[in-house]
């Protein structure tokens, strides 16, 4: 290297990915650029070109603009920006304006691609930025809201599929043939692992592997899925937490699909919050998370205006809390050391449904293995006590029933917790039926997969009989609907003085707990009230009619639930005054009520025949 480009490369190593790479990425970086100095007259020259470029801005300050000609971000040393079209394909949308003068980068398209193939960390930087870029871009319209969309409605293939002894070669031939960078490994129609182009390269060329092998030598086992049902938010909240780029896409009877890619959801419109969950995984200390957790509630706020799925807003704060508690948990073995075995984060309640709001508090526990000595339970006694402590720093309340990985009860090997589990079963007392609320709605957030797969194996395998149905329907039955007589809505007063009824008491939480029963009779592994809805399509346990009257029902109260906690009107959580409704809206409450009301009726009558 001349003297000039030493110094480049000084420069260039110290800027994210190639300070994460081996010294040769920044070699050939340096080795390919162009180097110019941008003025207001000459930007045209160098900018507006078909070709799409790499831009590394080493000095000046530069205006990111998009085709409506708002600033979409304001660019500095270090920054880079051309990478979307490098990434998509797509033609060039924004343009640059110098507001003072510098000395910029320039890489080539195929000197970019040549980077992208073959170092890791340098594509997944670039994919991650330029999500984030369309993260934080302005919202569609309501009708054309990428919240609003499906995975099936991006699915543009069906699924390509080999079964695991096909030999590697008949795997590369196939993704040729068909024109994919990936390809789903099937045995007896069901997933068992994903081979990608990558993978092609770095394990079979690089390890000179024998073409002959078979497939499954080289596959990524029980890769990350989604079902076809979820939301593209989902999708990307898993790329991000997990750094992948290809996601099997299943039916609910978990028969492959087909695959999404990366490239096409960088091609939705996305917006802030799953920036935000993005910046919460990467955090580098406590105060950083604490820095983004203060985001939150201005953030749901704008964010809640331009949705038309409100349950949205639960999976969002679901999946930051899952996000904050996922890195306190990454930040505590880099302070402590690594996890001496394996463990499992979980999470129960409202976080395990996806389903949290502003106001809700902690549901979690620590799922251990058997037998640990003294020294490895103070190390999970710690953790517990560190992440449920700084989640509390964060804005997540504490739970007032202690149900949290810092307490003993809640921090247990896996025969112990099913222990829990068997006894609240076989002996269904308002005490037991209060924890199956809770406990039933169970989601892995963090640790061995393994170890909890095995946990749910055998709770599977715990039976229940109809004495533990039917003292769920009856404590279902206990809780009353505010209708009183003549349809007239019953309700409450507060400290102040003001008239309220609690949606969460008197309408969400009975929904829950009603889909929960019959979810629980059908075998359903899903926690999400909705999705559990969803699947009871397929059973006969509920007519088409009363799953489609209690999903609009929970999405009707929740919208209400969500609008009075945004608005902040005074009264206690999760209330709303009847009386500062319209007409109309007051008349749908009635009928959601109505309707809440004869599916406990309905549930009692089915598993506790009546008795009641």
């Amino acid at each position: 290297m001349s003297v000039e480009q030493q110094e480049v490369a000084q420069f260039v190593c110290m800027q994210a990915p190639f300070s994460m790479l081996h010294d040769s990425a920044c070699e050939y970086f340096v080795g390919h650029i162009d180097s110019v100095y941008l003025t207001r007259e000459n930007q045209a020259q160098w900018l507006q070109t078909q070709a799409p470029k790499l831009f590394l801005i080493r000095s000046g300050l530069y205006d990111l603009v998009d085709a409506k000609g708002d600033v979409v971000k304001r660019l500095a040393q270090g920054d880079y920006f051309g990478y979307p079209s490098l990434l998509t394909g797509e033609a060039i949308q924004n343009r640059l304006q110098v507001q003072k003068e510098g000395i910029v980068y320039m890489l080539a398209q195929d000197d970019f691609d040549f980077l992208r193939r073959q170092y890791k960390p340098f594509e997944q930087y670039f994919v991650r930025a330029h999500a984030n870029r369309l993260l934080s871009s302005h919202y569609k319209s309501k009708n054309d809201s990428w919240s609003e969309r499906r995975i099936s409605e991006l699915m543009t293939r069906t699924a390509i599929t080999l079964a695991p002894d096909a030999s590697i070669r008949q795997t590369a031939k196939k993704m040729k043939k068909h024109g994919v960078s990936s390809i789903m490994i099937t045995e007896h129609a069901i997933l068992v692992g994903v081979v990608t182009d990558r993978d092609l390269r770095n394990r079979v060329l690089a390890d000179e592997v024998d073409p002959q092998d078979a497939v499954s030598t080289i596959m990524s086992a029980k890769p990350k899925f989604i079902f076809e049902n979820n939301r593209v938010f989902s999708a990307l909240h898993l790329m991000l937490k997990y750094n992948i780029h290809h996601l099997p896409v299943l039916d609910e009877s978990h028969k492959p699909l087909g695959m999404l890619t990366s490239t096409d959801l960088l091609r939705q419109q996305k917006s802030d919050p799953v920036q935000l969950i993005g910046r919460i995984y990467k955090a580098h200390s406590i105060a950083d998370l604490k820095r983004y957790a203060d985001e939150i509630p201005e953030l749901l706020r704008s964010f809640s205006y331009n949705i038309e799925d409100i349950s949205l807003i639960g999976k969002l704060l679901s999946g930051l809390t899952d996000a904050l508690t996922s890195r306190l948990i990454h930040l505590f073995q880099e302070e402590n050391g690594a996890a001496p075995t394996s463990f499992c984060f979980i999470c129960f309640g409202s976080q395990a449904r996806e389903e949290q709001t502003l106001h809700s508090d902690q549901d979690n526990g620590l799922l251990l293995p058997e037998d640990l000595s003294d020294e490895h339970q103070a190390y999970f006694k710690h953790m517990g006590e560190f992440v449920c402590e700084q989640l509390v720093e964060c804005g997540i309340r504490r739970c007032p029933g202690n149900i949290m990985a810092s307490s003993d009860e809640c921090r247990m090997s896996v025969s112990q917790w099913c222990e829990r589990f068997f006894k609240w079963i076989k002996s269904p007392t308002p005490s037991a039926m209060l924890n199956c609320k809770i406990f039933f709605d169970l989601r892995f957030i963090e640790g061995s997969n393994a170890l909890y797969s095995g946990f749910c194996e055998q709770l599977n395998r715990i039976s229940r009989d109809e004495l533990f149905y039917a003292a769920m329907a009856t404590d279902i039955r206990a809780s009353s609907v505010p209708i009183g007589l003549f349809n007239k809505l019953k309700t409450e007063k507060s400290d102040n003085n003001h008239k309220y009824i609690d949606l969460k008491k008197r309408g969400v939480v009975i929904i829950n707990d009603i889909v929960r029963l019959y979810a629980l009779k059908a075998g359903i592994k899903r926690a999400n009230t909705q999705e559990r809805l969803d699947a009871l399509l397929k059973h006969k346990l509920l007519s088409k009619e009363d799953i489609y009257n209690l999903k609009d029902c929970w999405r009707f109260l929740t919208q209400l639930r969500f609008s009075t906690q945004i608005n902040e009107e005074g009264l206690p959580s999760n209330c709303i005054n009847p009386d500062k409704l319209t007409s109309l809206e007051r008349h749908q409450l009635k009928e959601a009520f109505y309707l809440v009301k004869q599916a406990q009726q309905a549930a009692a009558f089915k598993f506790a025949r009546g008795s009641l």
